[in-house]
């Protein structure tokens, strides 16, 4: 093989050439609170949904019943900000109880 190859370095020696590379969007993404969205459906009874909220959040009736009243009105409700792999376990927790559920990096 010919051409213009640079000879790698042996194991153990420095390459003065290289930099470390740092990955800050990863390190910013996992500071970020991630949004757990509950979407209006024509299929639930709202008072399934407050149910669910109840038992997914450990919500009390009353604020399970004003997100579930926000999700009927505006069609959508944040119910829940946190970590991200919390927020996607609440989400398949939602879908498995047949609500519609999205989650979306918090501002």
């Amino acid at each position: 093989m010919t051409g213009n190859l640079r000879a790698l370095p042996r194991l153990g020696t420095a390459t003065p050439d290289i930099g470390v590379i740092e990955n800050t969007e990863t390190e910013e993404s996992l500071d970020v609170p991630w949004n757990v969205i509950v979407h209006n459906d024509p299929i639930n009874l709202m008072s399934y949904v407050t149910l669910v909220f109840m038992r997914i959040f450990g919500m009390s009736k009353k604020k399970a019943e004003t997100h579930m009243r926000e999700v009927h009105q505006r069609g959508k409700s944040l119910v829940w900000s946190g970590a991200r792999e919390q927020a996607e376990l609440y989400v398949q927790q939602l879908h498995q109880a047949l609500l519609l559920a999205t989650m979306e990096p918090g501002k």
